[in-house]
């Protein structure tokens, strides 16, 4: 009994260990970044994140133009690449034949072991020509015509751009979310299923009103998962983005991301403050997504809430 106790101890204290080891090293990082930051902090304050300019001769920078490109690229990956995961699972889980499910689903997970930057190749030379030919012309002829709504369309279809970097991110998203979905969709008791079947219900309805609502924690974790991937995505993104430190209504313009504008000039900082401020802009890419995992962790809180009531 002794022994066992001393086990249990020990076992409770190493776990306890490996918690605050990971809450040390996280505020660790944080505390990194903030000392780095320092001197962009001072010498811009506030006005770093609502400012267009990025000379390094001049010493003037402002971050404004890559947190843009870094929320925006993430929206357009999560509004195309949510659907077609979402589809994918549910195809997986309802409707494919048992003898294809696994090739399937062995294929769709293979997508997340591709590296980042053989999905920004491919983006450079093959989606990008292909976007900049067909699918911009296309989006600039019929929603580029909408009042108001048509300035995210205008300009030259370039190819570069960030509709290509959202393209890009979507597709690096969508294995992530899609093995995620899939998994919690097969937690669904089959007699649920049976029973709506049995009461006359077709596919979409056991969906719908079966599967969706008792697997929704596990969709909402999937997808933030995606876009936890999205925000910090650098090498595919750097490729096809364009990398102009400016912001254009058009989506069809180029700009950058934070991680991409951190790939791209930290090699080459010269000064003290150039350095900072591309670190400063780290520090709000860390604030960024924790802001983001911290809401996701409060919606599924709250959900979990309304779902026990």
């Amino acid at each position: 009994m002794r022994r066992q106790q001393l086990e249990d101890m020990l076992f409770r204290g190493t776990t306890k260990l490996f918690a605050v080891g990971v809450l040390l090293l996280l505020g660790a990082i944080m505390l990194a970044l903030f000392i780095g930051a320092l001197p962009a902090i001072r010498a811009f304050g506030f006005t770093f994140l609502v400012d267009s300019t990025w000379n390094p001769v001049k010493q003037i920078f402002g971050g404004a133009p890559a947190i843009y490109g870094t929320i925006v690229t993430s929206i357009i990956a999560m509004l195309i690449g949510v659907p077609l995961a979402l589809g994918v699972a549910i195809f997986l889980t309802e409707l494919c034949p048992p003898s294809l499910r696994r090739p399937i689903g062995t294929l769709i997970e293979l997508l997340a072991a591709i590296p980042s930057i053989i999905y920004g190749i491919w983006g450079l030379f093959v989606l990008a020509p292909f976007l900049q030919s067909t699918v911009q012309p296309f989006l600039k002829a019929t929603l580029g015509e909408i009042p108001g709504f048509g300035i995210l369309f205008s300009g030259p279809p370039l190819g570069l751009g960030i509709l290509t970097a959202g393209f890009i991110l979507a597709v690096m998203v969508l294995p992530f979310i899609a093995a995620v979905t899939r998994d919690v969709f097969m937690t669904v008791p089959p007699m649920l299923r049976e029973s709506a079947y049995g009461v006359g219900c077709t596919t979409a309805e056991v969906v719908r009103n079966i599967v969706l609502p008792f697997t929704r924690v596990g969709v909402v974790g999937g997808v933030m998962l995606g876009l936890g991937r999205a925000l910090g995505e650098t090498m595919a993104v750097t490729f096809v983005i364009g990398n102009a430190h400016r912001i254009s209504p058009s989506l069809l313009a180029p700009g950058t991301t934070i991680s991409a504008s951190l790939a791209n000039e930290f090699t080459e900082a010269t000064g003290p403050l150039y350095t900072s401020s591309l670190i400063e802009l780290g520090l709000i890419l860390f604030f960024i997504t924790f802001v983001v995992l911290a809401a996701a962790k409060l919606m599924l809180l709250r959900i979990e809430r309304q779902a026990a009531k």
